[in-house]
């Protein structure tokens, strides 16, 4: 009885794994193992996040907190998989220049699925966004970028949020993802 049990039991959570996959509001991007893929976007299509502490957090390292006004706009999610050996450059550039889009992503285990606020832990998170002012020896147009490598031989889940400054609720923009 405890093993007929027990076989039901792995037969529910294997298949409950099998149906694991992202919200309804996050965009799936497929087919990143070519060389690039670009898909358009637009701020219009995401909403407010209120609670961002999920960034300063020492187990997602993705901003500070002092930097959480540049994300205080709407927020729009892609994901995607990193494949083993592999580097992904993520960028977003907006159609019109002069807008101010902000960008963070996060690498976590291949059946994760897990989005923010509600994120306690990920593997490495990243972000891009305006400076505060000039960088000695650099310039920043309005692309931003970040960039994951998986030396693994296993595949791991991206999830990437394009997001603007409090007051921005719309933009047009496109996310490239290219693969090295």
């Amino acid at each position: 009885m405890k093993k007929l049990l027990f076989i039901g039991m792995s037969v529910f959570f294997m298949h409950s794994i099998s149906f694991a996959q992202w919200p309804s509001n996050v965009k799936i991007v497929e087919g990143v193992q070519k060389d690039s893929i670009m898909v358009a976007g637009n701020l219009a299509d995401g909403k407010i996040m209120e609670d961002l502490s999920w960034a300063a957090n020492s187990s997602n390292a993705c901003f500070v907190s002092f930097q959480n006004p540049k994300f205080r706009g709407n927020h729009v999610f892609f994901a995607t998989t990193i494949l083993p050996h592999t580097e992904l450059i993520i960028s977003v550039k907006p159609d019109d220049e002069t807008a101010n889009l902000s960008l963070y992503a996060y690498m976590m285990g291949a059946d994760s699925y897990n989005l923010v606020p509600n994120l306690s832990s990920c593997i490495t998170c990243e972000a891009d966004y305006k400076w505060d002012r000039p960088w000695k020896g650099k310039t920043q147009n309005s692309e931003r970028y970040v960039n994951f490598n998986n030396p693994t031989g296993k595949p791991f889940n991206i999830l990437i949020g394009v997001s603007s400054p409090v007051g921005i609720s719309e933009g047009a923009f496109k996310l490239k993802i290219k693969t090295k």
